[in-house]
Parts: C-alpha cells; structure tokens; sequence
C-alpha cells in the first residue's frame, strides 16, 4: 500500500532533476554563444603608421563593436609575430589567424595579382586598391587565394625613385645603381634600366641606405616618412614607376568555424569599401609627403605621364613585357588578365 506514493516521490524527484539539467544546458549554451573568439593580425607597418592607427586599429575595433564582443581582434604591428614576407602563409596554416603582406614579397606566389602593378595602369593607392578588388571579386585573380579567407586587396600610391646622391632624370641614370626593388614586376623594369635590382622588405631599407648597400630605392611616398626614409634620400624622381599590391587574409578554418552571424560581421567590414578607405587615406599622405620634400630643398623632378616620355617609354614597356612573357610561360592568360586589368582600371579611374 506504501509502494505507490514512494513510486510517485522518486518520479517527481526524477523530473524535477532533469529540469535542472536542462536549464544548466541552456544557460551553458547561452554562456557558451557570448565566448569571446580571439583574432591575431600581424603586419608589418610600424604601430605609428597611418595605416595601424588610422586603418587597421579602428577596423579591429568595430569588428568587436559590431560583434558585441564576441570577435576580438589584437593587433600585432612591426612582424612581431609573423615574418615580413611570411604572413599570408603563417595566416593559411593558422600560426596567425589575419595577415597583411605584400604579394610582391613572396616571388612567383601572386603572378597574375602583381599585374595591377604594372607603370601605366594607376596613378593613385585608390585606383589600384580599387583594381586588385575589382580582380577579385569578378573571379580574375580569385584562384591565387583559395587556401585562404581573402578579407580585401589595397595598395600603395605609385612608387617613385629616391636616392641618395643623384637625381635621376633618364633611365640611363640608373645604369649602374643598386636599387631596393619591391617586387618582381618592379625589379624587372629596374633591371631594364641597367641598375641592379636589390630585394629587401621596407623594415631593413633605412640600414641599407645608410651602410651603401643600395643607392636609392622605388617606393611610394606614403612610405618614406613611416620608414623614416626620408631622412636619408636628397633626391626624387616624382614618377608613377610601379604600385604594390596588398591584402589582408584570414585563416580558412577560422572563419569557417565561426557561427553565421559572426561571419556576417567580417563579410560585412571585408571588400571594396576598406579598400577605398586605405586608397583615400594614402592619396591624402602622398600630397603630403612630395610637398614635405620640396620644403626640406630636395631636388625633386616630375615625370608624371612616363608612358608617353620618350625617355622611359621604351625602358617601361619592356620591363612591362619581360613580366607578362615570364607569367605566360608558366601556362597562365597573362595577357588576358592585363586586358580585364586596363578595364577596371579605367572603371577605377578617381
């Protein structure tokens, strides 16, 4: 007779459990969903840059505004924990989770990329960010990054001539120079020159310079001041000589493991429109830094439309051949990639 109230006691004891353990489930899911990720980014400009504190820092904390926490990006500036010419790959095997590199600093990985580099294509960091995105998105150049996740393309203002001793004023200057070259599409125009093209990443340029190592360099004007270049070159050859391609690239798996709306928030701060806001950033620098360089009394000569002056047109477009015929010769449309380059870089066009 005492059997079925006990029977009822255990069954009510026994629901009662499992209440708790469903609510200690769905408080550890709701505790677990408001985890905070981690992101490491590691780049190369000094912390003092332009870009870290007016691109990179703010981009890293709106992605935890908008991810209302849950994303949290720290910022490793300097190759603090990453290799100058080593990020995209440390950020493809995970030793990082976002990297920014230039494609020129790892010969032969981004051949069709480093076609928006060519003289002739850009005269301002907008217009060739604006291109290499363009490139992207449309599928062009899209394959050279499949074992990442891209997060958006920028670039550098055109890279000019700076040296140490000279101005230069014809190609046939440089005969005999050593030349700091950013990338190969650079270092074969150099070369077309009769310099000697010297690789090195922007960190180790100032030393160069100043133990003789090169005489001069093809960089943008941007960059002089960050680096502190300007410290040491007298002279400038105010040209469009090249621009250099850049990115920003996040871990595949990373992003991929992340919930949808937190992929939402990188989809929504990724592509053009970060690319336009480096593009903006560093035209406005590049005024900047030509007029600092005049007022200091460096020599400073234009040659703003190469490509029609009869003294680098030749040079130029030589060394613009020599890099299609290297890119074709590896079975790649080279030559069809530089005709979708020339229209979206009219589209571009600022």
């Amino acid at each position: 007779m005492k059997l079925a109230p006990l029977l009822s006691i255990t069954a009510l004891a026994a629901v009662s459990l499992l209440g708790c353990s469903n609510q200690s489930d769905s408080s550890s899911d709701a505790a677990s969903s408001q985890e905070t990720t981690i992101l490491r980014f590691s780049h190369f400009y000094p912390s003092t840059s332009d870009i870290n504190e007016q691109i990179f820092e703010p981009w890293a904390k709106k992605i935890e505004a908008d991810s209302n926490g849950r994303l949290k990006v720290e910022v490793y500036p300097s190759a603090t924990i990453s290799k100058v010419d080593t990020a995209y790959e440390s950020a493809v095997k995970g030793t990082i989770d976002i990297g920014s590199q230039v494609q020129g600093y790892t010969s032969g990985r981004f051949p069709l990329s480093q076609i928006a580099e060519l003289p002739g294509l850009s005269n301002s960091s907008t217009q060739t960010g604006c291109m290499l995105q363009t490139l992207y998105d449309n599928g062009t150049i899209a394959s050279e990054y499949e074992d990442s996740h891209l997060l958006f393309m920028f670039a550098t203002g055109p890279g000019t001539l700076h040296s140490t001793n000279k101005l230069i004023k014809t190609p046939e200057d440089m005969r005999g120079m050593r030349i700091r070259r950013p990338s190969a599409v650079a270092g074969d125009i150099i070369e077309s020159m009769g310099a000697s093209p010297v690789g090195l990443p922007a960190n180790d340029i100032y030393t160069s310079l100043q133990r003789g190592v090169v005489d001069g360099l093809s960089f943008p004007w941007e960059a002089m001041a960050t680096f502190k270049l300007d410290e040491l070159t007298k002279y400038h050859t105010n040209m469009p000589f090249y621009s250099s391609a850049l990115m920003v690239t996040m871990n595949k798996d990373k992003y991929e493991g992340l919930p949808e709306d937190l992929k939402q928030v990188i989809d929504d701060n990724s592509g053009m429109t970060l690319s336009k806001k480096v593009g903006a950033m560093w035209d406005k620098t590049y005024s900047v830094q030509l007029q600092a360089a005049r007022d200091k009394g460096d020599e400073v000569i234009d040659i703003l439309d190469p490509l029609n002056d009869p003294d680098w047109k030749g040079p130029l477009e030589k060394g613009t051949q020599k890099y299609l015929d290297d890119v074709n010769a590896l079975g790649l449309d080279a030559d069809g990639v530089y005709e979708k380059a020339k229209a979206a870089s009219i589209a571009c066009k600022v």
